[in-house]
Formats: C-alpha cells, structure tokens, sequence
C-alpha cells in the first residue's frame, strides 16, 4: 500500500515539475516518450536501495535530461534516461 502511494506521489510530482517547466521554457514540448520514461525514471529511484547521494545525483541528471527533451533532443535525453536506469538496478 505505502509503495502504490509512494508511487502515486512521484507519478504526481513528475507531471506537476513538467507541466511547470512547460510553462516556464516558454510552451516547448515534453514529448511522451520522455513524459512516460521520466515517470518510470522516477518511481525506479524511490524503489531502489541506493545511497541518499545516488538518488541525488540521478534526480539531477534526470533534470537534464527534461531540458534535452525540451530542447528537442529526444533521443539523446532517452539515452540519458537508459543510463540513469542502469546506473540504480542491481548488476
């Protein structure tokens, strides 16, 4: 119960910092592909045991890779996604 909660918030907060963001860079575009691997990005993170400081770091390069998406780099922001992936699931 507590994870589909957990869950739930991150889902929440990742279309809240997007549709922010959205607004802010002016109307450029958050593409599906990365809306749908952000999310999954995300709930991986507040799942996974790893150290306070790795979640830290993979939120930030998470930040980046939302503004290659904005940015209209879609398929090197997705890279960066698969990187972070591999980064925090168990060799």
């Amino acid at each position: 119960m507590r994870k589909t909660l957990v869950g739930c918030c991150v889902a929440a907060l990742a279309i809240c910092i997007g549709n922010v963001t959205d607004s802010l860079a002016g109307g450029g575009t958050f593409t599906r592909g990365c809306a749908a691997r952000d999310m999954q990005i995300m709930m991986m993170i507040e799942t996974s045991e790893i150290s306070p400081q790795e979640k830290v770091d993979a939120v930030r390069t998470i930040m980046h890779a939302r503004i290659m998406c904005f940015e209209g780099q879609v398929l090197d922001a997705l890279a960066v996604y698969d990187n972070i992936a591999h980064s925090i699931t168990p060799n």
